[in-house]
């Protein structure tokens, strides 16, 4: 029997038993990682107030053998609250319907439970926390978020320079299988022609430049919205049963 000490944010939980849970976090030095918290669900329970979707904490795992991720699933014995995010998430519809997404796609992108995803982890708590201030507009935060984490998974798209040959921009066309922004010579089928404000938008929020999105217009929020959409869906091979519930507004 060992124990393990991580911190981490919860993705999301499973009934088990009566009482019980099974949780699933992102952890800072495991990846992803499914543990057992009995005794959660109980109406007393200040254990498993710690342990809800959303929640940035420090917890404490108990696992058979030498190995935190085994045969069977380790139990989570102790939390402390490093940061509760959830309260200034879930009273509001954008943004909780933003931070879902945020949980679903950090899970989707750490496929491989105890396998290390630092940046996808200090990814998903930076976006929680501006999410949780309410620094900018819900669905920005989430499309900054997911044009983030496709490049920290090595599917950064590009929004000027040919994703192809590499001749420099601006391109006129944009391919979700090819890779981003496309030239003529490039061009494939199912390309399609945005608007140099969308492709600007979309720029700004994979660098960080908040001055430029939080200034757009939302037809050009809306566009870019899509395209990143469409983008994520092509290289998670299936889009987020969350996403459809953002609100675009």
């Amino acid at each position: 029997m060992s124990l393990f000490r991580d911190d981490g944010v919860v993705l999301r939980t499973q009934k088990l038993g009566e009482a019980d849970r099974i949780i699933t976090l992102l952890t800072r030095n495991h990846g992803r990682v499914r543990a057992v918290a009995r005794g959660v669900r109980r109406t007393k329970s200040k254990f498993g107030a710690r342990l809800e979707p959303f929640s940035h904490v420090d917890v404490q795992f108990f696992a058979r053998g030498s190995e935190l991720i085994g045969r069977g699933l380790p139990l989570c014995t102790q939390s402390e609250t490093i940061a509760p995010y959830g309260g200034g998430i879930v009273a509001d519809y954008a943004r909780y319907t933003a931070g879902t997404a945020m949980l679903e796609t950090a899970e989707r992108f750490t496929d491989n439970e105890g396998e290390p995803a630092v940046q996808q982890y200090l990814l998903l708590v930076g976006g929680l926390r501006t999410l949780a201030r309410g620094e900018h507009a819900p669905h920005l935060i989430l499309d900054a978020f997911l044009l983030r984490s496709l490049a920290v998974n090595g599917y950064a798209p590009s929004f000027e320079d040919c994703a192809k040959c590499g001749i420099h921009g601006p391109n006129r066309f944009f391919s979700v299988a090819g890779g981003g922004i496309v030239c003529g010579d490039c061009r494939v089928p199912g390309s399609v022609v945005p608007s140099a404000e969308a492709i600007g938008l979309l720029s700004a929020l994979l660098t960080g430049d908040w001055e430029t999105a939080d200034a757009s217009e939302p037809r050009h929020v809306r566009e870019g919205s899509g395209l990143v959409s469409a983008y994520l869906h092509w290289h998670l091979e299936r889009g987020l049963r969350s996403l459809r519930y953002v609100e675009k507004n």
